[in-house]
């Protein structure tokens, strides 16, 4: 097999207009909202805090990862081609897990970074100096890199010599593991041991981290206290959530070939949805940045 087909989101010739003005708007929401919030960041000096420096990291994340994903599905929408070869299908497959994978560990940095900031916030300064954040993020990166490369090499081992269609709309693992003429057990195996890496040792962190966080909050006296500890809080949560949630069911459900409508709709929230609505619920309880996004918009300076 040199090439496969994608079937996408749906066949009916009718639908695919509505489809591509759906997609193609989530699209231009979803990176003019997270570039709307890089550059808030970026011209706001009281952002530059190392929670913000995590959120302008995220907020890139997201736009690379509906950029490897939405723009190709929106050109075949056009073209009426469903092709893409080989090479291009393990391309979309790497960019994809390696963008994902950095996802997963900047979310568990903020979790620890939120830690810091509430329960040890005497040497908060010191334990997260710009130092320890870049390190964070190239700690973030490293892993990412190296998880995706292996399931890219280990998926190129595969012989692909029968039934070529794919029942999504981008390339993923489990939709390829159904196409290979091989065994897939150790591939699933992979996926499967490097999840619990990835994906499980990540969420122990953030929910150790959060413990800690919640006991902390709760000794403060003062309800408005509680309430601005809770509120930078409750929008890692909801973001961590959807994250998770989508990525739970996606990879841990392989084998089920009458399930691909389903992870069409899980794909949707997890490259799409999740990314459009970060802005959104960084944004919507946040003076701070409001106020930012407001002047980026404007083109008024903050007073010193």
């Amino acid at each position: 097999v040199t090439e496969f087909i994608l079937l996408g989101l749906v066949e009916t010739p009718g639908l695919r207009p509505v489809v591509f003005v759906l997609f193609f708007f989530a699209y231009l929401v979803t990176v003019g909202g997270n570039l709307s919030i890089l550059a808030a960041i970026l011209v706001e000096p009281k952002l530059h805090t190392p929670m913000y420096f995590f959120l302008g990291n995220l907020s890139v994340l997201d736009v690379g990862c509906i950029t490897v994903t939405v723009p190709s599905m929106l050109s075949r929408l056009l073209s009426h081609k469903h092709t893409v070869l080989y090479g291009a299908c393990l391309t979309q497959l790497f960019f994809f897990h390696l963008l994902a994978g950095v996802d997963c560990f900047l979310l568990t940095a903020m979790a620890y970074d939120r830690f810091l900031a509430i329960c040890r916030p005497l040497t908060y300064s010191t334990r997260m100096s710009q130092t320890v954040q870049r390190i964070l993020v190239a700690a973030s990166w490293a892993c990412a890199f190296t998880n995706a490369l292996t399931h890219t090499v280990a998926i190129s081992t595969l012989n692909f010599c029968g039934p070529n269609v794919i029942n999504h709309f981008y390339c993923d693992l489990p939709q390829l593991f159904q196409l290979s003429c091989s065994s897939t057990q150790l591939n699933e195996l992979l996926l499967f041991g490097l999840g619990i890496l990835m994906a499980g040792a990540p969420v122990i962190l953030i929910v150790t981290s959060y413990i800690h966080v919640a006991a902390a909050v709760l000794r403060i006296r003062s309800a408005e206290g509680r309430k601005k500890a809770f509120s930078t809080c409750g929008s890692h949560l909801t973001v961590v959530g959807i994250f998770y949630g989508t990525g739970v069911f996606s990879y841990m459900r392989l084998g089920s070939v009458e399930a691909s409508d389903k992870d069409k709709g899980i794909g949707i929230l997890n490259t799409v949805v999740s990314p459009m609505l970060n802005p959104l619920i960084y944004s919507l309880r946040n003076p701070d940045v409001q106020g930012a996004l407001w002047r980026v918009l404007t083109g008024k300076r903050a007073l010193s």
